[in-house]
């Protein structure tokens, strides 16, 4: 179940913080509780990309993405993203999570988020691809940047680790082969294709 007012206490602790710029760091806290564990008593992965998803919201309410959100009826989704997970999190632990937005091109948003533990060490680090989407499908950063009152947003060079996952991702099957259909039958197409 989504944890609902886990993420209405967030997102009214993210309007009493200061406004940040889009590729500023937002930093929340949280505890490990016990209906975020799995079978062997650690923070479930399920559960930790559902955190990730707190963590955006808040970083969404403090760079002004929510009100342009409600007042133009637009939506944000994930069209792709690449986790790793080094460090376990056990049950009642705190830790820390970071989210940024890290660049954008013509048609997605790219942040990164971070798990960390108290003693220093990264417990797990999420790329996601982003958009913002209306009736009519993908709605370009810059006219979300313009709605958000900064329309000279120039985006910062994207870094090649995540040049090279786009590149990549880029390459593999849409839709996904089915194990009774030939290979011959498969089809590459580009990411840009969400609606």
């Amino acid at each position: 179940m989504f944890p609902i007012v886990r993420l209405i206490k967030d997102l009214l602790v993210a309007r009493r913080m200061p406004p940040l710029d889009l590729t500023e760091t937002h930093v929340s806290r949280h505890i490990c509780w016990p209906w975020d564990l799995d079978i062997w008593m650690e923070l479930n992965n399920g559960r930790a990309m559902t955190l990730y998803d707190l963590g955006r919201t808040m970083l969404a309410q403090r760079v002004g993405l929510i009100g342009a959100l409600r007042s133009r009826r637009w939506g944000m989704t994930v069209a792709g993203t690449t986790v790793r997970f080094r460090r376990r999190i056990r049950g009642f632990e705190r830790f820390e999570m970071r989210s940024r937005a890290v660049a954008w091109d013509n048609r997605f948003v790219y942040l990164e988020q971070s798990m960390w533990k108290s003693n220093g060490d990264c417990a797990s680090h999420v790329m996601l691809r982003t958009a913002i989407t209306d009736a009519n499908g993908i709605v370009s950063p810059q006219e979300v940047l313009k709605a958000i009152g900064r329309p000279d947003g120039t985006p910062p060079q994207m870094p090649g680790w995540i040049k090279a996952w786009c590149d990549a991702d880029a390459g593999r099957p849409w839709p996904p082969m089915m194990p009774s259909q030939p290979a011959a039958q498969q089809t590459s197409v580009p990411d840009d294709t969400l609606a």
